[in-house]
């Protein structure tokens, strides 16, 4: 597999960051769409790279996790599940619970540690393709929360292999840093979509949410929303409490999967505090490139830029696994 180097003239982190959604302003393909019923009345909506019920049964299917506020259309997700496609083998992403376009029905929402829908829905998947290799790529929070499954279902994971890509392993330490130069432009980002939605929910549910309409714009950070909303509604005592059981850094010695992580020395949204602490034990492999920003990794050329990750994680499953 061929290491990561930036396009000539592109090393600069927030470049890496941000060219992707300027590159790629539409997704790569459409998507099949499927909305699946949860066992405490809410839903979670597919998007999948194929028809699943014409995929052979001994070929591989990847699942795809996505990041804070993503959905299909953001340039990664629609770029790996393409890359999958490329491969010949079934991709599918579970957007997590508000994340399609329609708020869900409960209180609840999604966060770095919940790991309750991610289980329903890969035990769903064995139910459905009881032969099929399944592999899984978590990119940002949802790399954090896979690592988090991965370390509570130690024995029993379905999953053959996994990567996670710009995970923020430290919780805390991410918080802080979003909060610092220019980095707070994607906090304002992420900020302003997550207090759309969450003024929705307040609309749709108003009894059972935690603030009142009139004080989302209050919200000046992530730390506040953990601290007023991720918290409360999802049983932690604190934002400082929901980082530190969270933080899938601790969690690492748990899991048995195979497992990759990547990570960017120069990612702005991290500090070094995500990079866990050495030795790992052998069935992981740690990937830190200087270069990269987050889940950015474009490499070629200005001219003809390329999507490293849509190489290098379709390589790495190959290797490992063999098929």
């Amino acid at each position: 597999m061929k290491p990561f180097e930036p396009a000539s003239g592109l090393r600069n982190a927030h470049l890496q960051t941000l060219l992707p959604r300027f590159i790629r302003r539409k997704p790569l393909f459409a998507p099949i769409e499927q909305r699946i019923e949860t066992p405490d009345g809410d839903f979670l909506d597919l998007a999948w790279t194929a028809p699943a019920k014409d995929y052979p049964s001994d070929q591989p299917i990847m699942i795809l996790f996505h990041g804070l506020e993503g959905s299909f259309r953001s340039p990664y997700a629609n770029g790996l599940l393409h890359a999958a496609k490329q491969q010949s083998w079934l991709g599918v992403m579970m957007h997590f619970r508000g994340c399609s376009g329609e708020i869900n029905r409960r209180a609840r929402g999604y966060h770095s540690g919940e790991t309750t829908d991610a289980t329903f829905f890969i035990r769903r998947l064995r139910q459905q393709f009881p032969n099929n290799p399944l592999w899984a790529v978590g990119v940002s929070l949802g790399g954090n929360m896979l690592v988090n499954y991965l370390a509570e279902n130690s024995e029993q994971s379905e999953l053959e292999a996994a990567q996670v890509i710009s995970p923020p392993l430290n919780l805390a330490s991410c918080s802080d840093r979003i909060q610092q130069g220019f980095s707070r432009i994607y906090q304002q980002y992420l900020l302003g979509s997550m207090k759309k939605n969450l003024s929705l929910k307040i609309a749709a549910l108003p009894e059972e949410m935690p603030l009142a309409a009139q004080q989302v714009q209050q919200i000046r950070s992530l730390w506040q929303f953990d601290e007023q909303v991720t918290a409360p509604l999802h049983g932690f005592k604190d934002a400082s409490d929901y980082y530190q059981r969270c933080s899938g850094i601790g969690k690492l010695q748990h899991v048995k999967t195979r497992l990759r992580i990547i990570h960017a020395a120069d990612d702005p949204f991290m500090t070094s505090a995500v990079i866990p602490p050495q030795p790992l034990p052998d069935n992981i492999d740690y990937h830190l490139t200087p270069y990269g920003g987050h889940v950015g990794f474009v490499s070629g050329s200005w001219r003809n830029p390329r999507f490293w990750l849509e190489e290098t994680v379709p390589a790495w499953f190959r290797e490992v696994t063999g098929n």
